[in-house]
Parts: structure tokens; sequence; C-alpha cells
């Protein structure tokens, strides 16, 4: 301030009586259209921060600033788990488009989470070097937030990391640690729709399990269980239109006969979004996000081979050969002395998951109680498996395009 004020003497002293006195009756003249109460007259509050701004509804003494794009401050300062993830990106994306900031805990390379930094304006994405099973690490990255989402969770098991410590035992971790640190206004647990103590599924119980420890742990923690998530980076679609083009054919476990109800990641992260700004509706709640849609698994592959337009040729594998496929790495992983093959079309635990049906529940809550109306996902949801197709984007035609109208 002294530096400016001498600026502002060295000049006044150089420049003539006349000059100077012009330049004080500008300072002091109030020009028309720059009011004190904001820029452009009457529309000048689109454009100015207010510190009196409405509050984060459910978040308390959160203040938000700005006209809520990337630029702006949405008041939440939000740690997300898994951050790097499928559904990580996504829900990045949507939380610093309206100005959030996030911290993104990694504990891979450095540039594992450098598709993230373009997501946010300068500074809002915030990457942090942590590891899941050092306790100081994990409070220097909550340190600083008021919302933390935990979207970790593995389908498969490696030699280091289980699904009791994955699903179960990280997520009670974080939610103790969320509790003691006492800033932590809302706790977002990402789970599985299925997720029971009685499933066939290891991975489903483990995660019933997970829910379980955090809501005993932090009461106030919201609960989202997703169907199977369809996108550009899902584990499910994409296996199977690689292993379709590899082998010319696709096992069906069971006849895919199994109903499921497959919903677009984009929704889902939207729905974490919408938990976020309610006034607190959403607490301590579980929320089942279902696509609009029913699908047997067969309907599912026949809409990925009408959108990489191949003939659909499947092999049908009774469930309890499936399951003897897929038991040997389940059963050598910890006993050899190297590391096994990831498991793509036969996963033990994907095989029980798929062997019953996997809906929402007729009196669960549902994207509606967060106000959004999922997509179908026929069109541009699934337009990714595009690639897919052997002579580029328009090569081919649909199975129904090959069929003359008398055999439809």
């Amino acid at each position: 301030m002294q530096s400016a004020a001498w600026r502002r003497h060295l000049l006044d002293h150089h420049l003539s009586p006349s000059t100077t006195a012009a330049i004080a009756a500008f300072r002091s003249a109030s020009l028309p259209g720059l009011t004190p109460q904001g820029l452009c007259g009457a529309d000048g509050a689109r454009y100015m921060s207010s510190a009196r701004a409405p509050a984060v509804n459910g978040s308390g003494h959160l203040v938000r600033k700005g006209t809520g794009g990337r630029s702006s401050v949405s008041g939440i300062v939000a740690t997300v788990f898994g951050a790097t993830g499928f559904l990580g990106r996504y829900l990045v994306q949507q939380l610093a488009k309206m100005g959030s900031q996030v911290l993104v805990p990694f504990r891979g390379s450095e540039d594992c989470h450098r598709h993230l930094k373009i997501m946010g304006d300068l500074g809002q994405i915030v990457p942090m070097k942590y590891h899941p099973r050092d306790v100081d690490s994990i409070k220097a990255v909550m340190a600083k937030s008021n919302v933390v989402v935990n979207l970790i969770g593995r389908e498969y098991e490696t030699r280091n990391y289980s699904f009791e410590e994955v699903n179960h035992h990280m997520a009670e971790q974080l939610a103790m640690i969320a509790k003691e640190h006492g800033g932590i206004m809302r706790f977002i647990q990402v789970s599985c729709l299925g997720a029971s103590p009685s499933s066939e599924s290891r991975m489903l119980r483990t995660k019933a399990a997970g829910e379980e420890s955090i809501l005993k742990e932090f009461p106030e923690a919201t609960i989202m269980r997703p169907a199977t998530m369809i996108g550009t980076e899902d584990r499910i679609l994409n296996r199977w239109a690689q292993f379709a083009k590899n082998w010319g054919f696709l096992p069906l476990v069971g006849g895919g006969t199994a109903k499921i109800q497959p919903v677009y990641v984009i929704d889902v992260a939207a729905a974490i979004v919408n938990s976020l700004k309610d006034d607190g509706t959403s607490m301590g709640k579980i929320y089942e996000l279902g696509g609009p849609e029913i699908y047997t698994v067969h309907e599912l592959a026949e809409l990925m081979y009408e959108t990489i337009r191949e003939w659909p040729r499947y092999v049908n594998v009774p469930l309890p050969v499936a399951r003897a496929i897929a038991s040997p790495r389940e059963m050598l992983l910890n006993k050899v002395p190297f590391p096994l093959p990831t498991p793509s079309i036969f996963n033990l635990d994907q095989i029980n998951a798929f062997s019953v049906d996997n809906l929402v529940s007729e009196d669960a809550l549902t994207f509606e109680d967060l106000g959004i109306m999922p997509q179908k996902l026929k069109g541009y949801p699934v337009e990714y498996l595009v690639s897919y197709r052997k002579g580029g984007p328009a090569f081919g035609s649909t199975v129904s395009e090959k069929m003359r109208s008398s055999e439809m």
C-alpha cells in the first residue's frame, strides 16, 4: 500500500496543476454503468461475486460465489478417493465445472491423474500422493475438505488387495477418519447394486459389510448403489467387444438369462453431485441407481453386436462350467510367487453376481428422488463402441438392415 501511494505522489508531483485537477475530478466522479452496486447497471449482479450469496444447500457455513461456472466458488472442497477410475473422471468433471475444488488422492505415477487437471479452473484440481494403508497420508488429503467421496472398489482380487480390505476395511477407515476430522459435512459412499450379506458374490458381500461399517461410524453418510455402469471406459461392453473381435464369438454364462439394469455412468456422477446440492435430505439414506430399462445379459450383448455391426455368435456356457473355468485363479492367487492375469470374461465373482437378477428394489430411493431422469442406453451412451467396427465408424450395417422385411 505504501509503494502504491508513493507512486501516486510522484506522478502527481510531475504533472501540471491542470492535469492533476482533471485526474482528481475523474477519481471522484461516479461513472454511469460502473456503480458500486454492480457492473452494467441492473445486469451487473450477474457478473459480480457477492459474499452474501446463499450457502450451498445442506452445507451450512459454505459460501458460494459467482454465477455457477468453473470459475465460481461452489463452497465444496471435495476429496474424491478413486478419482482416477472409471466413475471418478466423470464425477471430478461435474464437480469442477460448478466451481468446486477437488482433491485427487493417487497412489500411482504422476501420469495417472493428468487427464483430470484440465477439467477445472487453475488450481481447482489438486492431485495429492497418498497410500491407502497410511493413515497419516489419508488425514493429509482430507485435512482441508468438507466433502469426502469414496469411489474405491475392486471387482476382482489381487495378491496385494483382497475384497475385504478394499471394499470393507478401507471404507470403514475413511469413515472413521472423516468423523474424527470434525469438518466433513457430507460423506458419499459408492457401493454396488445387489450388495447384500447373503449374496453369492464375495464382492457384493464385502460391499454390504462396508456400507454397514460406514453408517455405524458416520450415520449421516449417503450410500449410492449404482447398477452395472456403461460408458467409454466401462468394464463390460468393452470387454465383450474385444473378446468378440478377437475370437469371433461371445460366451454367455447360463444363456445370459439374468436380468440387469445397466446405467449410464454420467447419470451416476450427476446423482452424486445432486446429493451434495440438496438441503440435507439425502444424508443417512441409501439410493439404488438403475437405468430406465431392464435387459437380460443376452439382450445387452445383442445391443453390443448391433453397435459394432457384427453378426452375433454366442457359446452358451452352463453356470457350473463357468465357475470351474474361473475357479483356478482364485485358488492359486496367493499360492504362486507371481501375479496372475486379470480376469475378463470369466471372473468368478462377476459370474456369481450375474447368476441371479440384479434389479432396483421396488421401495428403494432412486434417481427420481435426486431429480434426475436417467438416459436410455441405446444411442449416445454406447456410441463409443463404433471404434470396434472393423472398417471404421461408417462401415457395415446393423442386423436389422441386413434382414428382409419379411424376416423381421
